[in-house]
């Protein structure tokens, strides 16, 4: 049950993200610093580069990134441009 409503209350963060891209629903997972490691198996983005993470996030989109929660990431990057990957890395990077 536990599960269940943890899958659910990250749909509702995802949503979010797929309409406006920003940071706030990775905060969910990630931590409001991004000091967390989301779900406790991703690496903690506040120290990864910025060209660090632009690379997950394209390798994400398209599929030749990550591990364990490749599949999650993959739809919450999938309607990102590279415009909104990049000023997404800038803001988790200010």
């Amino acid at each position: 049950m536990t599960k269940i409503l943890k899958v659910i209350g990250l749909v509702l963060l995802m949503a979010s993200t797929v309409y406006g891209a920003g940071t706030a629903a990775c905060t969910g997972c990630h931590g409001a610093n991004f000091e967390k490691a989301a779900m406790g198996k991703s690496k903690i983005v506040k120290d990864m580069s910025k060209e660090d993470i632009i690379a997950a996030m394209k390798g994400y989109k398209d599929g030749s990134y990550g591990g364990a929660m490749k599949g999650m990431m993959k739809g919450q990057v999938a309607s990102l441009d590279d415009t909104a990957i990049t000023a997404m890395a800038d803001e988790i990077k200010k």
